[in-house]
């Protein structure tokens, strides 16, 4: 075994085009680390439908250089297959460490395949690129990103020329052409031969977000804002000028790019601790409105003065909130979201006598659904102009969010009363997440196997009326791992993160509200049945 190891170590090491990684391998063997080495060539990073992301490092089980040109090459492979010869292949990178070497690999690789690259040109936001191969007439397009993960991973999104990620067979066909490349010596990788886009694509990116917003809305909402030590605060700052909103005042110690994150444990708005900053910067500044993205500025997140502190607004009510203004703007078209979303858009969709879908976890399902209008996914992520951008935008929500605020902030009323109004319109729709991270992967299949043979009967002392395994799909929805449980005023739905080490239990009670005095006990009841059913549910998986 011992043999064997050090024999793929030094294979590896042979090909490796990168100094630092082949640093990192030589001394691993020189120093005969099995563990280390085991753990880097226990196997390959899957190429799945969120591409590859992992962290970096030397060896199969890690990004690196090589996994980078051999993923480019079997995506080449793929294009060419499908007769693209000749075709734009459009490439994006984020400020992570290694991003800017990933973006060059993968035009490297695509100009020897005989595909034309085009790269855009400095870190910037994911939506960009996803908006660059619509708008380029691109046939593929590449996002080297890790999004919110920790600082030592990093990743590889591909989107296919319709401008929306990659969905099954397509990830498991570019799999197979990555899994037949023997040698990165059959790769051929020009020194040039690919383009650096200029300014052009972001400045028609940006002449885009201003068709989000109502002509002539108010514009006056007060904005702190956090770009969370990743690529947004430029885009960002730059549509705000163009829509003439107040310049928004920035979080200084997360304002700019920075691959360590320093200021946070993980660079997700979600994250406990992570708006800590921004909301000290809100206590001093007081604005009407918090708005951060994550690294790579397809998420948007909210926060509102509650009282006398200051909340992140849940991504369901952001949700929730911007259905509602683009309804009151007479939107028309279909409102989306993901099965783990809440249930309340559809109760807005149907009020305004809309068409609603749902689809499975992930953009790059509800981005495909047939005259999508609008679509959103509770973990922060809006699609506001499906046209621009077949994908999440976090430039363009935080357009969308603010113009409302500025409506709501005309008439004297905030983000909170329109939620309440919501609630007593629609039901009180709250809902939270059971969110298990884990170092050991079998601790997630263990859960999913014991909710599968000794399934719950009733959660919170509310009867399970009815309960799907996702694996089988239904007549709406293709096969996922998941389960799904319906009870009496509520909804559970248990499933594997499909891009951190995460089982993630997604949690909704509706709760009636027959008037504006009755929502303090709603809210009440809300929270206890919430937390009964993560209690319950925590007890019957095992976690």
């Amino acid at each position: 075994m011992h043999d064997d190891l050090i024999a793929k170590a030094s294979a590896w090491l042979a090909e490796d085009p990168d100094p630092e990684t082949r640093d990192e391998l030589a001394k691993l063997i020189e120093a005969g680390d099995v563990t280390e080495l085991s753990a880097r060539f226990s196997g390959t990073l899957q190429f799945g439908t969120a591409g590859l992301r992992g962290e970096l490092g030397t060896g199969p089980m890690r990004m690196n250089r090589s996994v980078v040109i051999r993923a480019a090459a079997g995506l080449a492979a793929y294009l060419k297959n499908k007769g693209e010869h000749g075709g734009l292949v459009v490439i994006g990178y984020d400020a992570r460490h290694k991003s800017a070497d990933f973006a060059r690999d993968t035009a490297a690789v695509m100009s020897g395949a005989g595909l034309r690259a085009a790269v855009l040109p400095r870190p910037l936001p994911t939506p960009v690129l996803a908006f660059a191969i619509r708008h380029l007439g691109a046939v593929a397009g590449v996002e080297v990103t890790a999004s919110h993960n920790p600082p030592r991973d990093n990743g590889y999104k591909v989107y296919l020329g319709d401008g929306s990620q990659i969905v099954p067979p397509a990830d498991a066909e570019i799999a197979a052409e990555i899994d037949a490349i023997v040698s990165l010596h059959d790769v051929p990788r020009p020194d040039l031969g690919w383009e650096t886009l200029d300014d052009s694509v972001l400045d028609a990116y940006l002449a885009r977000t201003d068709a989000v917003l109502a002509a002539g809305s108010p514009r006056t909402a007060r904005t702190v804002y956090t770009a969370m030590h990743g690529v947004g605060k430029d885009v960002l700052l730059a549509a705000f000028a163009r829509a003439g909103f107040p310049e928004p005042v920035l979080v200084a110690e997360q304002a700019d790019p920075d691959p360590d994150f320093p200021t946070v444990a993980f660079p997700n708005p979600e994250e406990p601790g992570a708006m800590d900053l921004a909301f000290a910067q809100a206590r001093a500044s007081d604005p009407d409105l918090v708005i951060a993205n994550d690294p790579d500025a397809d998420r948007c997140a909210a926060a509102v003065k509650a009282g006398s502190d200051w909340r992140m607004l849940r991504g369901d009510e952001v949700g929730a909130l911007l259905a509602a203004h683009l309804v009151s703007r007479g939107a028309t078209g279909t409102f989306a979201e993901s099965i783990v979303s809440s249930s309340l858009l559809g109760r807005i969709a149907e009020k305004a006598g809309l068409p609603y879908e749902e689809t499975l976890t992930g953009f790059k399902w509800i981005a495909r659904v047939d005259g999508l209008r609008y679509g959103y996914e509770e973990a922060l992520g809006y699609c506001v102009d499906p046209e621009g951008v077949r994908d999440k935008d976090g430039i363009t929500a935080a357009l969308l969010i603010t113009e409302l605020a500025s409506v709501l902030k005309e008439q004297g009323r905030t983000l909170l009363d329109l939620l309440d109004d919501l609630a007593v319109e629609h039901g009180l729709h709250a809902t939270d997440q059971l969110s298990v991270r884990v170092q050991d992967l079998s601790v997630i299949s263990d859960a999913m196997r014991r909710l599968r043979e000794q399934p719950p009967t009733e959660l919170a002392g509310l009867a399970i009326t009815r309960a799907e395994d996702l694996t089988l799909g239904t007549d709406r929805l293709p096969p996922t791992d998941g389960l799904r449980y319906t009870l009496d005023g509520a909804r559970v739905i248990v499933r594997p993160s499909g891009t951190e080490p995460k089982l993630k239990c997604y949690l909704e009670v509706v709760v009636p509200v027959a008037s504006h005095d009755g929502l303090p006990a709603a809210h009440s009841r809300a929270a206890d049945l919430l937390a009964a059913i993560k209690r319950d549910l925590s007890a019957a998986a095992g976690i």
